[in-house]
């Protein structure tokens, strides 16, 4: 039924259940496992850096550390699970790149995380999750995660 699953990931707390999730359903379907962080590019390329003195210690280069080692953590579940997951960083608006990976990897589901938040919250913010569910082409299961507010 399914070859190739995606997991975009954040990075955040409460991601853990939607990799659960998905490296699960890899697993059952004998498929593969693509793991993806975006970098935001709106976060790094709207901050000034004054806090920062070398170009190496700089937003963009500490959120690239952040997503890689979501990545590794996400990669090292996979594998135990006995998954050879393939894994990427990209760069951009959060939802594009997640859509445009997917078109580009041909994969048949996207499994995303999303905090149960109240509608008010949903209503002035919206999430990346929201979004790639409107705009996909291609199925994609939300797994919730509860948050304490």
């Amino acid at each position: 039924m399914y070859d190739r699953i995606l997991l975009p990931t954040d990075a955040e707390k409460g991601a853990e259940l939607a990799t659960e999730h998905a490296i699960a359903l890899a697993d059952h379907t004998d498929a593969d496992l693509h793991l993806l962080y975006v970098v935001d590019s709106d976060v790094y390329g709207s901050y000034t850096g004054d806090e920062y003195v070398h170009e190496l210690e700089g937003l963009e280069t500490a959120l690239e550390q952040e997503g890689e080692d979501a990545l590794e953590a996400a990669a090292e579940s996979a594998r135990e699970a006995g998954l050879e997951p393939e894994t990427a960083v990209r760069h951009g608006t959060p939802h594009e790149e997640i859509l445009d990976y997917a078109d580009d990897e041909d994969v048949d589901l996207l499994v995303m995380g999303s905090k149960e938040r109240s509608g008010e919250y949903r209503r002035l913010l919206g999430s990346v999750t929201d979004r790639v569910a409107r705009l996909a082409s291609r199925p994609v299961t939300i797994v919730k995660t509860p948050v304490e507010e």
